[in-house]
């Protein structure tokens, strides 16, 4: 057999959709100012991945704020809708919660998932340098239980995906995949949103009103 008759089949791929928002730069000065009224209305916050950061409640999704911003990733979203071929004649896809971490210097996120849900995301309002970067973590539990030495890493062996922050960057990526924030090392606060995405059936949803 010769080797261009062996075919190679990348099997039940995880997808991870990554592109910068239109006009970020008008968006992200208003949105700091929407979280940090957030903060104060609440400093305390809650406790979910987040480690030594603040976790702020969902928005109102109804506010200016969150409207715009979706404005501006309305076309990195329509392409992961796009890309999943979900049946959007049967179905509707809408974002049911968003809210924002703000990760001071030592801070963190401990490896999570996001449940009941289809999509997920984070998007960089403020990321400095050493901020803090998201790892994806492989979501096959047997195929991290035993790992055998590799030469060069590759998507096929490598168990970790690190996405270094990026002011204006949305990540989008399947709600079941693990992942977690790396050590804010910088003297900053990093700060970002995080939303869900969810899919209802349209029937469904016309009862409910």
């Amino acid at each position: 057999m010769v080797e261009n008759n062996i075919k190679l089949t990348s099997l039940f791929p995880t997808p991870v959709w990554s592109g910068i928002v239109d006009d970020f730069e008008t968006i992200n000065p208003k949105l700091i100012k929407y979280i940090q009224k957030l903060r104060n209305e609440n400093p305390k916050g809650f406790q979910k991945s987040n480690s030594l950061g603040w976790h702020s409640d969902n928005f109102n999704l109804n506010d200016e704020e969150p409207k715009a911003f979706l404005n501006g990733a309305k076309l990195i979203i329509k392409k992961a809708i796009d890309d999943m071929q979900w049946d959007l004649e049967n179905l509707i896809s809408r974002v049911t919660n968003m809210w924002s971490i703000i990760n001071p210097k030592n801070s963190s996120n401990l490896r999570h998932i996001h449940p009941n849900c289809f999509l997920s995301s984070a998007y960089y309002i403020k990321a400095p340098k050493n901020c803090g970067n998201l790892i994806f973590h492989d979501p096959r539990s047997a195929a991290t239980y035993r790992t055998a030495k590799t030469t060069k890493i590759n998507e096929l062996n490598n168990d970790e995906y690190t996405i270094i922050p990026q002011e204006g960057l949305l990540v989008l990526f399947p709600s079941y995949l693990h992942h977690s924030v790396g050590i804010n090392g910088s003297n900053e606060d990093r700060i970002i949103i995080s939303f869900n995405i969810d899919l209802i059936e349209k029937n469904k949803n016309l009862s409910e009103k």
